[in-house]
């Protein structure tokens, strides 16, 4: 029983990282929606111009900004979203023995919806990603 009582901190802690979670999961999505507009608007003019102006040492930097940034969207939100789903449930089971389903169904919820975020997040970095790492590696080999 003194185990239980000296990891309370613990679990107050692990909870209070559920809203950071979820916030950082719409801004992920956020972030997401702002890098496909990025990349439309890269590949309708901003790669015919970074060639016209000749530069190569400036479209390797480029591209490898914009690829660490795509790289970084495309991982972190998942594991946001698996953190965001996993912390709810441990109370929610918890309420379940406790005789209060409406309690376990809230957060299981929370969980999907968290785990969902993490995803589109992630997937448009992945994509966003991908389509870059093509258009920067044709562009590089047409600049040669």
């Amino acid at each position: 029983m003194n185990e239980l009582i000296s990891l309370g901190w613990l679990h107050q802690a692990v909870n209070w990282l559920l809203t950071p979670a979820l916030l950082a999961l719409l801004f992920g999505c956020a972030v997401a929606a702002v890098e496909a507009g990025l990349a439309v608007g890269e590949r309708f003019g901003g790669l015919a111009r970074l060639r016209a102006a000749g530069d190569l040492m400036r479209v390797q930097a480029v591209a490898r900004h914009r690829l660490e940034r795509a790289d970084l969207l495309a991982r972190i939100p998942p594991m946001l979203g698996l953190m965001a789903t996993i912390i709810p449930l441990g109370p929610g089971l918890a309420a379940l023995g406790q005789g209060q389903p409406e309690v376990l169904a809230s957060a299981v919820t929370v969980a999907f919806d968290a785990t969902v975020l993490g995803l589109v997040a992630g997937i448009g970095g992945l994509v966003v990603g991908k389509l870059r790492r093509r258009w920067y590696e044709e562009l590089l080999e047409a600049m040669e």
